[in-house]
């Protein structure tokens, strides 16, 4: 299993930018797909970005062209730099994990979980 804690989470007006951070331990980062997710209240958890390796990236068309995935596997960390922030992307996001190089969208193919960091966007 593989322990994940995410960071960077805050309240931002509308445009603004935030980098959230996950880092992980127990295994070796590099062997999972890394990915991002978001729940807003009263909403299912959703896709939101996912990486392999800085050339196998996947992004919710919601987000595409705002936020960037990043890793850096020698420091066990995952990034997720979000710009031109909406009030529809605020939720609380969660940082997961899953063994090898598939980059899947639903959260069920996820098997390792952070404890979330709240995003809110005011307008």
């Amino acid at each position: 299993q593989v322990q994940l804690v995410e960071s960077g989470g805050g309240l931002v007006q509308a445009g603004d930018s935030l980098r959230l951070s996950c880092a992980a331990s127990g295994r070796t980062l590099s062997l999972y797909t890394m990915g991002w997710f978001r729940q807003a209240p009263g909403k299912d958890r959703q896709f939101v970005a996912a990486i392999w390796n800085r050339d196998a990236t996947r992004y919710a068309d919601s987000v595409k062209g705002r936020f960037n995935i990043s890793r850096d596997n020698a420091e066990n960390t995952v990034y997720l730099q979000m710009n031109s922030l909406k009030p529809e992307d605020t939720a609380v996001y969660f940082c997961a994990a899953r063994y090898g190089p598939l980059l899947v969208t639903p959260p069920s193919e996820y098997h390792s979980w952070g404890q979330g960091t709240q995003v809110t966007v005011s307008s």
